[in-house]
């Protein structure tokens, strides 16, 4: 029997990843090549490819929101602070620790991190912990870039998209 299960939330992989029959095989989002041919399907105005690599890193999910609501980054930045539940009371509980990781999501790799801070992450989707080893033949597609700080992405942890990163520094801002 061969099962197939395709997830970005880390829970779930943690989760499923915890049997020795499973096989994990990440993939990140969609290489910059295959994104920018996805992007030019899409009917113009449109804002120019580079700003909207810059704001999803590739992700097709972010591109469709984007999309859906006339391209009003502010509209989607403030649906996934809702969605993500980043309220008042999560910021002023890990403020320090989340200005960090939205200058370098590495810094979550530390040892003094709380495990508790670091779970509620994961659990919110907000980030992706453990990138794994950069090698190909470890991931489906192609791994994403050792290390992008505009893009939130570290060696080890990365923000899901530049815009949950954006959400974050907006809910940290208010």
């Amino acid at each position: 029997m061969i099962a197939i299960i395709a997830t970005s939330e880390g829970m779930t992989r943690r989760e499923i990843g915890k049997h020795r029959w499973a096989s994990l095989r990440p993939m990140w989002n969609m290489p910059r090549k295959g994104f920018e041919e996805l992007y030019e399907k899409i009917p113009s105005p449109k804002p120019e490819f580079e700003d909207i690599w810059r704001l999803t890193g590739g992700n097709p999910d972010m591109l469709s929101k984007l999309y859906q609501v006339a391209w009003s980054v502010n509209r989607v930045i403030t649906e996934l602070i809702g969605s993500k539940e980043i309220t008042s009371s999560f910021i002023e509980k890990w403020k320090v620790w989340l200005e960090e990781a939205v200058k370098d999501p590495d810094s979550l790799w530390r040892a003094d991190v709380p495990d508790e801070f670091v779970r509620e992450l994961i659990t919110r989707n907000l980030i992706v912990y453990n990138m794994y080893d950069r090698d190909p033949w470890f991931w489906i597609d192609e791994p994403p870039q050792e290390m992008d700080l505009d893009l939130g992405i570290g060696k080890h942890i990365a923000w899901q998209t530049p815009l949950h990163r954006e959400a974050v520094k907006r809910a940290i801002a208010q």
